[in-house]
């Protein structure tokens, strides 16, 4: 009975009655969340809390200048109050950022966009002598390949000219009374096929060249009654143009080799251009028509268009690098207009007089250009022009070469292209350069204004 009282008496002082009636009266430790509940008035803390009169915090000399010190704060920069402990990273000055990001990003645009005002170089690169090269606007006897060589006929001599160590070689020469008259490299630039004055055309292998002076004759090729003045390739088929007005598909592969034999045209065929997709196959000649031809139905003489706007013998042909349905043409010396075709419709879209003689076109692969080397004639008189396309504004050109240009050619690269005179030169040009950037490349700049994150780590 005494334990019971005891615990009852040892519960009573933990109470909240027992400390309301005696708050001072008893001395113990308390609890862990108040130490000591015996020095807190229970009574002044529950009157606080119910006491609706607020009266206010009470002014000491601390506060008082404090507030003298606020008052003397003069204004920011933008003529507002001055704020202490303002956050950086609020949304007025994010807006803030994000113009000055904007604006960074415009002008960086600005810079990324403009292009330097082209022109055409002041001189070559190089020159080398042609002696003997034949003044003949139906012939094409020179073409750079795609192993950097380039291929020239001079007079009855073919020659192999190394662009990457300027070694010369000498091919073949032919016999008395024939000559080369069109040259022309395979696609992967292992076979060189050579059309001659006397009909027949030879394809040489370049690669077992290794010896100088050792050449391999893979074949002859025969179909033609005269000189073959333009050949083109087309994967392994050979197209051949001749004076005799017939058009021939040879499959290198098989040993009849002979597989179309078209004949539209009533001049000499001086002119072949396969499109880049290999469908089309363009044919110039000297009756002043340019024909397209569709590659699945030539044996049966089906013609795409049959184009008849030039009034002269159309040599100069080029596809567009990047509008696979553009088709360049231009006309010989009574005619003298560079034409641009949508082959598609077979419809001229853009004349361009020049008033000279047009013997070879070549599209710039960088740059939306085209370059014409020319005859005789009047404004561009033996002179190389560039042209911006596709409005064919002039950009400029050269006069260096004393006569009229017979043959132009392009580097595997793109870059230089040659041309060949009747000055009896060859005449290396930087035109085609710089190659612009291309358009997925990411500068510095871009990359730090991008919200995308690099998928490596």
């Amino acid at each position: 009975m005494d334990d019971e009282c005891d615990w009852r008496l040892q519960s009573d002082w933990y109470s909240p009655t027992r400390l309301h009636d005696s708050p001072v009266e008893y001395d113990f430790p308390g609890d862990r969340f108040i130490p000591n509940r015996s020095l807190m008035d229970l009574d002044q803390a529950q009157g606080v809390l119910t006491n609706r009169i607020n009266r206010g915090p009470r002014k000491t000399k601390l506060t008082i200048e404090y507030q003298r010190n606020l008052g003397n704060l003069t204004l920011d920069a933008e003529g507002r109050p001055f704020q202490m402990l303002v956050f950086r990273g609020s949304p007025k000055s994010g807006r803030r950022l994000g113009r000055l990001t904007d604006e960074m990003r415009r002008r960086h645009e600005e810079i990324l966009s403009y292009k330097p005002l082209r022109r055409f170089p002041k001189s070559e690169s190089c020159i080398l002598d042609a002696p003997n090269i034949r003044n003949d606007y139906y012939l094409n006897v020179m073409e750079w390949g795609k192993t950097n060589v380039l291929a020239v006929a001079l007079g009855a001599r073919l020659y192999l000219w190394n662009a990457d160590n300027h070694k010369i070689e000498l091919l073949s020469e032919a016999t008395e009374n024939d000559y080369p008259a069109s040259v022309s490299w395979s696609e992967d630039a292992k076979m060189l096929a050579v059309g001659y004055r006397c009909s027949r055309i030879q394809l040489f292998d370049v690669e077992s060249l290794k010896p100088v002076g050792f050449l391999t004759l893979v074949r002859c090729l025969n179909g033609h009654q005269k000189r073959v003045g333009s050949i083109a390739w087309n994967g392994n088929i050979l197209t051949s143009g001749s004076c005799d007005r017939a058009i021939i598909n040879h499959d290198v592969r098989a040993r009849n080799s002979m597989v179309c034999y078209v004949k539209m045209h009533k001049g000499e065929v001086c002119g072949l251009k396969w499109s880049n997709t290999g469908s089309i196959l363009a044919s110039g000649a000297n009756d002043n028509l340019v024909c397209l031809w569709d590659a699945c139905k030539m044996s049966s003489m089906h013609l795409l268009y049959r184009l008849n706007d030039h009034k002269a013998a159309v040599k100069a042909l080029a596809w567009c690098p990047y509008n696979y349905n553009v088709l360049a043409t231009g006309g010989g010396s009574t005619d003298g207009s560079l034409k641009i075709w949508n082959t598609q419709k077979g419809t001229c879209i853009n004349s361009t007089e020049t008033k000279s003689q047009i013997c070879g076109l070549q599209w710039n692969r960088h740059h939306k250009e085209i370059l014409s080397g020319h005859g005789y004639g009047f404004e561009c008189q033996n002179q190389l022009c560039l042209w911006r396309y596709p409005s064919m504004s002039r950009i400029g050109g050269s006069v260096n070469h004393r006569s009229r240009v017979l043959h132009l050619s392009q580097s595997p690269d793109g870059l230089t292209v040659v041309s060949a005179g009747e000055d009896e030169t060859l005449r290396f040009w930087e035109v085609f350069g710089p190659a612009s950037d291309g358009n997925s490349r990411i500068s510095y700049l871009e990359s730090l204004l991008s919200l995308k994150t690099s998928p490596i780590r």
